[in-house]
């Protein structure tokens, strides 16, 4: 497999000579995968044939199972997902070179949980990279999603299970568009998707955890400037009701959502490590500073939600055709 796709803001170049890992990252890529190389690339992911440890011998150590030298990073095991990463960075390119080397256990998990080894390896191989690399471009990570709603733009923020897949899924259905389903990076202007399936019930594909499968993402595009930010809240009745909301607070659930998705769980400690290692990026994303300044931009509005998902939609059309739009003007 020799192909690419747009992976938080950056060029993702992906080389895997294994038929069977290819399927997985195929699937993983949710339709966005393009054949060949662009004409440059930010990421370079390499995942090799050989099946050894990266030699370390002289390396300092990190943390464990981590080693550095000259700026460059060895991870074994990374992410508990069974490959062993080198990454080198410039100012131009993070490369990753990636070996299939699991411990025992690892191996074993492998084979007896796929829905997890799958995510693992969609995380370590495609996202994660992306993720710190748009971190050293000045972008953190989000638990949001941005989708176009009539003429409006709403970032929707909010933890899981406040039903804001249903709410895209709709938005898309019916025409909108969407950047991303669950993570996104931002500057705090611009929204820029993280390519992955959506996870729904009754979605049709791959089964994974919480009675949910999967299925690309219609209408995706790989960026939204978000005119609006809607933090999402469930009590698991009654009518849906929009209220205003203190930006400060809107911020505040911006960030804890983020910090909530156990998309990123496993995230923090391998942005750590690389900052560390490499020398490049922020010690910790500015995820409290970025969010306050989306919120005291934009509107910000609560959208709270019954147990009727149409109805959470209605709402959202309506939110989108009353509210006012602050929309900045692009150079």
């Amino acid at each position: 497999m020799h192909a690419h796709l747009i992976q938080a803001g950056e060029r993702l170049l992906l080389d895997c000579p294994s038929t069977q890992l290819s399927r997985l990252l195929v699937e993983g890529g949710a339709g966005a995968w393009r054949p060949g190389g662009p004409d440059s690339t930010d990421v370079h992911v390499e995942v090799q044939p050989r099946h050894g440890p990266f030699d370390v011998r002289g390396w300092t150590p990190l943390t464990r199972g981590g080693y550095t030298r000259d700026g460059a990073v060895v991870l074994g095991n990374a992410c508990g997902s069974g490959f062993d990463l080198r990454l080198t960075a410039d100012a131009r390119q993070l490369r990753v070179e990636a070996r299939w080397h699991p411990p025992a256990r690892e191996r074993l998990a492998a084979r007896l949980l796929r829905s997890r080894f799958h995510l693992l390896a969609r995380a370590t191989l495609l996202q994660y990279p992306a993720l710190w690399w748009a971190g050293c471009r000045g972008r953190v990570p989000v638990h949001a999603s941005a989708v176009t709603v009539g003429s409006a733009v709403p970032l929707l923020a909010g933890p899981g299970g406040t039903g804001r897949s249903t709410l895209v899924l709709g938005a898309v259905t019916a025409g909108g568009h969407a950047c991303s389903d669950n993570l996104c990076v931002t500057d705090g202007r611009a929204v820029h998707g993280l390519v992955e399936p959506m996870r729904i019930r009754d979605g049709g594909g791959r089964r994974m955890s919480y009675g949910r499968t999967e299925r690309p993402l219609p209408g995706r595009v790989d960026t939204l400037r978000p005119d609006r930010l809607v933090v999402l809240r469930r009590t698991g009745s009654g009518r849906p009701a929009v209220r205003p909301l203190d930006p400060v607070q809107a911020a505040r659930s911006l960030v804890t959502g983020t910090y909530l998705a156990g998309e990123l769980r496993r995230y923090w400690s391998f942005s750590a490590a690389l900052a560390l290692g490499t020398g490049r990026g922020p010690a910790h994303p500015p995820i409290t500073a970025t969010a306050l300044e989306i919120a005291r931009r934009l509107p910000t509005l609560e959208l709270t939600l019954g147990d009727r998902s149409e109805e959470g939609l209605d709402a959202l059309y309506r939110l989108a055709a009353e509210a006012p739009r602050q929309v900045e003007a692009t150079p």
